[in-house]
């Protein structure tokens, strides 16, 4: 699959919409796409990493939050498919300035919408 441009994305970006969505669509996006999205949306709001990377994670975040995308979120399973590799693409760009902490506070979020056997699925988060 080809990724679009999301950095075209990033003005559709905002904390209350991204907060929204994520509660929404939590339980059909899968605890893979949550995990990965929280991680971003945590380490956007660290100071320890740059606004180059900032730029990109907004740009990502936008994208999901976006109900135009190459997938339309509406379409059972493959909608937010686009979303989860938008997603796990910057986040590997991001892998390495990512503080352990904000991986356990994702993690710990997760327990608000998924049992244990669902978050077990994050455990291969770029598989």
């Amino acid at each position: 699959m080809e990724l679009p441009d999301f950095m075209s994305y990033a003005n559709k970006f905002s904390q209350n919409d991204f907060v929204e969505k994520i509660s929404r669509v939590a339980k059909r996006a899968g605890a893979k796409l949550v995990y990965a999205s929280l991680i971003l949306f945590y380490t956007l709001q660290s100071d320890k990493i740059g606004m180059k990377d900032k730029a990109i994670i907004i740009g990502a975040l936008g994208y999901l939050i976006s109900p135009l995308d190459v997938v339309p979120d509406a379409i059972p399973i493959a909608g937010l498919t686009d979303d989860l590799a938008v997603l796990l693409y910057v986040l590997k760009m991001v892998w390495t300035d990512i503080d352990p902490a904000i991986q356990e506070r994702a993690k710990a979020k997760l327990q608000d919408w998924f049992d244990e056997d669902e978050i077990g699925e994050i455990n291969n988060l770029f598989e």
